[in-house]
């Protein structure tokens, strides 16, 4: 642990943010740092509540730790909700320019941004602002849910997410989408990222007009949302053989390209180039079979690299998602109050970026292979050396 708190400190240069990371409590009895570093270091180990964080305080030498005090679980509540979440999407922000900086991201011709909404957090009162409703087969209210969209940088073999925009009960997906990507246009600038890629839910005129506004091409996925521009790609390209077959992960994938196609009446775009995909097994099943639509000029990117930037939005759904909610413990809700959940989603999403640069940036120079994500909570765990007697709640 004392070799990823430096490497985050000084490489990342998150030195200046765990001394001042927001703290807003009035007279605070505990360090912020102590408790901003549980809370990080409790995520890189897959502790994610605000107990587990307390007992590895307890448990392990503070050292080890690079903590000075102990604390029980209500003090990171206290503080959680008493924290600015600004110095934190700040810093995640500084850590990926840096990372751009340092060349982290050269192996790939693009640097894409993917955004997407998801639900965590399910409950069964209404406890906070944030809480919507969802409902059974008889269309009764059966428990409620936290919902909010994030933002992550694909296409780099490095996703790393790092903001996240909730919404409340009256708020939707494709709103908050829209604030979260005018949030990140201006704290990342204008040339960090060559295209965002969203699902159909995004596919809106408005959503379009503000990505073009803000000067980022946009590849929207296609589906039946769109009736009109979906009916004239069957009518064209249903038949079609396909415009170029490659090989992608050892599969056969067939590509349709057709920059020609008219746009529908609210959306002012002068064209709209449309990609379709169908991967194939090499027994002959069809895997995967999808096609989505750009603004992105032919002469620009070829159809092999916008297949790979379609590609890409699943990254998101697997390396966002999946992992937050099944390793790093994004549905579980460590104290219900809207500002301290934002501040856990979002430290987790920190933790996310750290541990991915720290084992795949720089534990892999060389020539030597660097560990899995387990591999390196096992080193962690390790590192944390003679534990202490665990103290009975």
């Amino acid at each position: 642990m004392p070799g990823i708190y430096r490497y985050s400190a000084d490489t990342l240069g998150l030195r200046s943010y765990f001394a001042d990371c927001g703290d807003g409590r009035i007279q605070p009895r505990k360090p912020a740092q102590d408790l901003l570093w549980a809370l990080l270091a409790a995520q890189l180990l897959r502790e994610t509540s605000f107990h587990a964080a307390e007992d590895l305080v307890h448990a392990v030498p503070h050292r080890h730790l690079h903590i000075r005090s102990e604390f029980c679980d209500d003090t990171l509540a206290y503080f959680t909700e008493r924290m600015n979440p600004q110095p934190t999407r700040s810093a995640l922000v500084d850590v990926l320019r840096r990372a751009k900086r340092n060349k982290a991201f050269q192996e790939d011709p693009f640097i894409g941004l993917a955004i997407d909404g998801t639900a965590v957090g399910r409950c069964r009162h209404s406890s906070c602002s944030m809480c919507r409703p969802y409902r059974d087969a008889h269309a009764a209210v059966a428990g409620y849910l936290h919902h909010f969209a994030m933002i992550s940088v694909v296409g780099t073999h490095l996703s790393l997410p790092f903001d996240v925009e909730p919404y409340g009960p009256k708020d939707s997906a494709y709103a908050a989408g829209q604030r979260l990507l005018r949030r990140a246009k201006a704290a990342l600038g204008s040339r960090f990222a060559d295209y965002l890629v969203v699902d159909a839910a995004y596919a809106t005129s408005t959503f379009l007009h503000v990505a073009r506004e803000l000067g980022i091409p946009v590849l929207a996925r296609l589906k039946s949302n769109l009736p009109e521009l979906s009916g004239e790609v069957e009518r064209r390209l249903g038949h079609k053989r396909p415009h170029r077959v490659t090989e992608h992960n050892g599969h056969r994938v067939e590509l349709w390209d057709s920059a020609d196609f008219a746009p529908w009446e609210t959306l002012d775009w002068e064209w709209v180039r449309v990609l379709r995909y169908r991967e194939i097994s090499p027994e002959g099943e069809i895997v995967a079979e999808a096609q989505g639509f750009t603004d992105l000029p032919v002469g620009q990117v070829g159809t092999l690299s916008l297949f790979k930037m379609a590609r890409s939005r699943w990254e998101i759904e697997n390396q966002g998602f999946n992992d937050g909610k099944s390793r790093q413990g994004l549905e579980h809700i460590c104290h219900h109050e809207p500002r301290s959940l934002l501040i856990c989603w979002l430290l987790t999403l920190l933790a996310l970026v750290i541990g991915r640069l720290f084992r795949i940036r720089y534990l892999r120079r060389g020539n030597h292979p660097g560990p899995t994500a387990i591999q390196l909570v096992r080193l962690l765990r390790i590192s944390l050396g003679q534990r202490r007697h665990i103290h009975s709640p």
